[in-house]
């Protein structure tokens, strides 16, 4: 079981929207969603979760030289 209401995002794609068959298969969830105005837009992007995610992910590992003289 995928979690999705499927019947209901058919009948917002189909009905609602009056896109094809097709065109609702080719689209994701999240872009039908959009398309009906349904999204909650995205989320800013602070500082502080770029502080963080760099903390995590950063991009040489620690001792890691870039190779360069």
């Amino acid at each position: 079981m995928s979690g999705l209401d499927w019947p209901g995002l058919m009948r917002l794609g189909m009905s609602r929207l009056r896109i094809s068959p097709q065109e609702f298969w080719e689209m994701t969830p999240v872009e039908l969603l959009l398309m009906a105005g349904l999204d909650e837009g995205p989320q800013g992007f602070s500082r502080a979760r770029f502080e963080a995610l760099s903390a995590a992910y950063p991009d040489k590992r620690q001792g890691q030289t870039d190779g360069g003289s």
